[in-house]
């Protein structure tokens, strides 16, 4: 119920109208600057061209209607008014065409510009203005992102070494205990106390697996094309998820924040798929060609609904994205079912 209220207050908004938003296209209440300066220019022209006849031949006023100059007078204010608005279009198309942009862009990726942005107008240097800001805006996300990410690895870190040195020596003590009381029990306790050790050992097992999920080992220890293939086998075995592999044996080598990006984006894409595709088979594919890495994930399921951004995931692994200057895909596959993750990042000597 609260969902369809929010729809239908939105929708009421919308059509009413928010005075602080710009007005689309289509819904726009004013006349566009291009037909307001040619109608003020044909005005003009009217007026001039009127005043010059009562000037120069005053007597020719009242016979003029019955002249036939009065057709190459208006033919004349028609080319003039036409070319003025050839002429006009030249200059207010940039201006139309910034806005159009504005409208457009995604705050999800500002990579967008305006083409065509010199000091040699208003126009022009009003878009080389909004290229400067979306830059600006760029930089401090991508700095804002990055200090949010590493923050979060550096809690990640501190949350796996306190759960692998502190909660999982201790529960490696309970269990040595259990299995020291399990030779000393009566028979009558031995089933209980069996029983109670394997609910350990499997707290004991979980909490390794998440200890290595918030911080990969293998990433540190044996790489990034390595550690790819344990995840997707980890996967593979916890999940019950057929992943097939397809990793190149020679990826250059990458900064530590690449690597880890490209994991965690793998490791959400496939997350996404154990959770959400119902598929029971995936393709991770890495590559690298022309200068840049290229992770695939791709499932045979059921693909994304339509109308639908993407939670938390999503924004986070686009967010990594947009750290490292990559780009990502996320969307249906087409011929065929199922969903796609494309991350491209680009190689730098």
């Amino acid at each position: 119920m609260t969902v369809i209220a929010d729809q239908e207050g939105r929708s009421k908004e919308a059509a009413v109208g928010d005075p602080h938003r710009p007005s689309d296209g289509p819904h726009r209440r004013y006349l566009p600057l291009l037909y307001r300066a040619a109608g003020i220019n044909a005005l003009l022209v009217l007026a001039a061209v009127a005043v010059t006849i009562a000037v120069l031949a005053p007597g020719r006023v009242s016979s003029l209607a019955l002249d036939e100059e009065v057709l190459v007078l208006v033919l004349a204010v028609i080319l003039v008014a036409i070319a003025n608005v050839y002429l006009l279009r030249r200059v207010v198309g940039p201006v139309q065409a910034l806005t159009a942009l504005t409208r457009q862009v995604d705050f999800a990726n500002l990579g967008q510009r305006m083409p065509g942005a010199e000091q040699s107008s208003e126009a022009g240097e009003l878009a080389l203005t909004f290229n400067e800001m979306l830059s600006r805006l760029e930089s401090e996300r991508r700095d804002s992102a990055g200090r949010v990410l590493r923050a979060q690895e550096s809690e990640r870190l501190r949350i796996a070494q306190e759960l692998h040195d502190q909660v999982g020596q201790e529960l490696t003590v309970v269990l040595l205990g259990l299995e020291r009381i399990s030779w000393q029990a009566p028979p009558t306790l031995c089933d209980d106390v069996t029983t109670v050790r394997n609910a350990v050992r499997k707290s004991l097992d979980d909490v390794r697996r998440i200890a290595i999920e918030l911080r990969p080992e293998a990433l540190d220890d044996l790489g990034l094309a390595s550690a790819l293939a344990v995840l997707a086998e980890r996967f593979s075995e916890r999940l019950g998820v057929d992943i097939s592999d397809r990793i190149s044996p020679d990826l250059p080598a990458l900064p530590d924040e690449t690597e880890l990006v490209v994991y965690r984006v793998a490791q959400e894409a496939l997350t996404n798929v154990a959770r959400h595709s119902a598929s029971s088979r995936a393709d991770l594919t890495v590559e690298h060609a022309r200068g840049r890495l290229t992770l695939t994930v791709r499932d045979y399921g059921l693909g994304l609904p339509r109308h639908v951004t993407g939670g938390s995931g999503v924004r986070g692994m686009r967010e990594r994205a947009t750290l490292i200057g990559a780009t990502i895909e996320i969307g249906n596959r087409h011929p065929g079912p199922g969903c796609e993750v494309r991350l491209e990042v680009p190689l730098r000597a």
